[in-house]
């Protein structure tokens, strides 16, 4: 006996996906068949049962409701496993035989989409990292947003130096070439600080003549750098782009520019320095709580936070543009009604940035495109808001805010208020947007009013009281009688289904209205969903103008956040030191003074230059606060350069090009990062590569 055309259909299918766990579209759920289904079952704790597979045989199997997939797929994900969906491609209703099946996209790591389910404040991104010449590039992506950067690294510092921008990003997946042994031991030695999941790829895939043909292809324009390192670079961007082209099976019409970008453009922060400052994780739990980010963060929407995590880890060199920050944040400190305002309008905007991904995926619901009409909905009051600000950036800003107006109109005018969670269960359409489904709507309810005046006429034709006008999905409408009152039913009934306690019927006339409700309701429904899909498609093309805005609210958000955290904290605006002076005057430790609770925080002074204060020893016994002093000069030059506002009554800071730090395993290390010999190679690696500019913490 062979396989059913099902099972038959499954293999074929899987047999292309073999180091995935292919989700199988099966009516409502997602099902898992034979190998799969045992790993899920025991990855998800989900009952394991079984599947008559043909050959007398049955195969394991488990499943999970379609609507509450990305759930699922998400644990799948933090456990290292990579997902293929396979969909019913065209619609059961109409299909004779076996339903066509194909897979749709292919979830990683790296390519996950659903903000409902991703860190909201935090991007999630797929890298890759590809070697050419003597030369490392690094390209990273955020697949939901459309942010696509790449960097490179040359010289004998290279692996250190990507490290350490790996650390800062934490992508929570990595191409490289399957070939290349050296690149992939490095993977495994980060996956002791994140989990990174790597994917080995073609060799081919990171070739540069084939990577830069792709970069032309999809994107509006490339421009890179001079040198072997945006060489290497551009081989790891191409990469994504064939591993994005491969998984997600749409036109990435979202992802419009690379960003070619130096780790030398912002201060250079090393993986050691990083994780000893806490900036975006604590030492002891791993998350934001007791860290600057955590500190600074009082944003209110996704691409405000994000926004923000991306100045703490980056901050900036350019006097010019750590000033403009910071005249941008002193604007808000000085302007109450401005502060009070604009937080009413940007507690109401969604994830504009992750939503737009969806519409470009063909994964985006009506719901989603509800919370982007919301959202839009609040840009006029914004733009409002911004009328009087003085700060040459905040005006800026405002002048470049598009208030998308047309956009809002067009979901206005045809997105129903109150959608349902699916596409094919009608009701996304707003009434008087689309003649025809008004009209198919009307015989809707026509019919159902007739099936109401039915219900009511032949109660009083029968004498039958409990008689009752009742449809499922297999005999369609029916009159129910109970088998007490089967002596009153008319001749002209036609028996149709016999229960236990009644029996159902139906009449010529009553099929007639049947099939002209049920059709009237089949069309209007399948007429909505592909006005959906239009208004979807269209949506996708405004795809640059709803990013643009994105940003300029993700940028006003972060600059508000610092305006409030300075107000609520006793933060001052510091002063940009011609020369490397460091000068702060009752300075404090940003994050310990705020774990303080019962007894006020002790300021310091500090002055440091390049003359006879270039050095300073500090001594005393244990607990005395010499680790958080030297913290916290390293954080208020960090906070400077950032364009925050400090915790000291006055500073001086001279811009700093690196910090680097060296701090014991009393000072809560990671476990095994405080021997002898690690803390030889840190201070070996401060060394190598401190400059007059640098700021040093021992």
């Amino acid at each position: 006996m062979a396989d059913t055309p099902m099972v038959a259909q499954y293999k074929r299918i899987k047999a292309q996906h073999t180091d995935k766990i292919l989700f199988f579209r099966l009516g409502d759920f997602y099902e898992m068949f034979f190998e799969d289904a045992e790993i899920a079952a025991r990855e998800l704790e989900i009952t394991l049962t079984g599947r008559d597979a043909g050959k007398g045989k049955r195969m394991p199997m488990c499943g999970v409701p379609y609507h509450a997939a990305d759930n699922y797929i998400a644990r799948l994900l933090e456990k290292g496993y990579k997902v293929a969906i396979c969909e019913q491609v065209e619609d059961p209703k109409t299909s004779t035989g076996l339903v066509e099946r194909e897979v749709t996209r292919i979830v990683t790591p790296g390519t996950f989409l659903d903000p409902q389910v991703l860190e909201a404040k935090k991007n999630n991104y797929l890298a890759a990292v590809a070697k050419f010449g003597t030369s490392l590039g690094l390209a990273v992506i955020d697949a939901g947003t459309g942010d696509f950067r790449v960097t490179g690294f040359n010289g004998t510092g290279q692996v250190d130096s990507w490290r350490s921008e790996m650390l800062r990003l934490q992508p929570a997946e990595c191409l490289c070439p399957q070939d290349d042994s050296e690149i992939q031991q490095l993977l495994k030695e980060l996956q002791l600080f994140f989990p990174v999941l790597p994917s080995p790829r073609r060799e081919r895939e990171f070739a540069l003549a084939e990577s830069l043909t792709l970069l032309e292809t999809e994107l509006d324009a490339v421009s890179l750098p001079e040198g072997e390192e945006f060489q290497a670079g551009a081989c790891a961007a191409g990469a994504i782009l064939f591993y994005l082209r491969e998984t997600q099976k749409v036109n990435l019409i979202h992802i419009k520019q690379l960003k070619p970008y130096r780790v030398s453009d912002y201060m250079v922060i090393d993986g050691t320095t990083r994780r000893n400052l806490e900036l975006t994780r604590n030492l002891r739990s791993d998350k934001t709580r007791a860290t600057l980010l955590g500190v600074l963060d009082y944003t209110f929407t996704a691409m405000g936070g994000r926004t923000l995590r991306q100045w703490v880890e980056q901050p900036l060199l350019k006097k010019e543009m750590i000033e403009e920050r910071l005249e941008s944040v002193e604007n808000f400190v000085a302007d109450s009604a401005l502060r009070t305002a604009l937080p009413n309008s940007l507690k109401g905007i969604y994830d504009l940035e992750r939503l737009m991904g969806k519409v470009v995926y063909q994964t985006a619901t009506a719901r989603d495109l509800l919370a982007l009409k919301r959202s839009l909905a609040l840009l006029p009051s914004i733009k409002e808001t911004l009328v009087e600000v003085q700060a040459p950036r905040l005006a800026s800003l405002r002048e470049e805010l598009d208030t998308c107006t047309d956009l809002w109109q067009l979901l206005e005018e045809a997105l129903n208020e109150d959608p349902p969670a699916g596409l094919r269960e009608g009701n996304l359409i707003k009434a008087g947007y689309h003649q025809e489904i008004d009209r198919l709507r009307a015989m809707t309810q026509k019919g159902r009013k007739w099936l109401a005046e039915l219900e009511i006429r032949e109660r009083e034709r029968t004498g039958i009281k409990s008689l009752k006008v009742g449809y499922n999905k297999v005999f369609g409408y029916y009159l129910e009688v109970t088998k007490s009152n089967l002596q009153a039913v008319p001749q002209d009934y036609i028996r149709k289904q016999t229960l236990v306690n009644a029996e159902r019927f139906i009449t010529p006339e009553l099929k007639e209205w049947e099939a002209e409700i049920t059709g009237a309701q089949d069309r209007c429904i399948e007429l909505e969903y592909q006005l959906f899909l239009e208004l979807r498609q269209r949506l996708a093309g405004e795809i640059e103008r709803v990013q643009r805005v994105a940003k300029i609210i993700g940028e006003l958000d972060s600059i508000l956040s610092l305006a409030q955290a300075a107000i609520k904290n006793r933060y001052h605006k510091p002063v940009l030191a011609q020369d490397n002076r460091i000068k702060i005057q009752a300075g404090r430790h940003p994050v310990v003074e705020q774990m303080l609770a019962d007894s006020p925080f002790v300021p310091n002074d500090t002055l440091l230059d390049n003359g006879q204060n270039q050095f300073l020893l500090i001594t005393g016994p244990n607990m005395a606060g010499k680790s958080t002093y030297i913290r916290q000069v390293a954080l208020i030059v960090l906070m400077t350069q950032m364009g925050s506002f400090v915790p000291a009554k006055a500073a001086e800071i001279g811009v700093v090009d690196r910090i680097f730090t060296r701090v014991g395993a009393a000072d809560d290390l990671a476990s095994g990062q405080s021997t002898f010999m690690v803390e030889m190679n840190e201070v070996s690696n401060i060394l190598r590569n401190a400059t007059p500019k640098s700021l040093l913490i021992l």
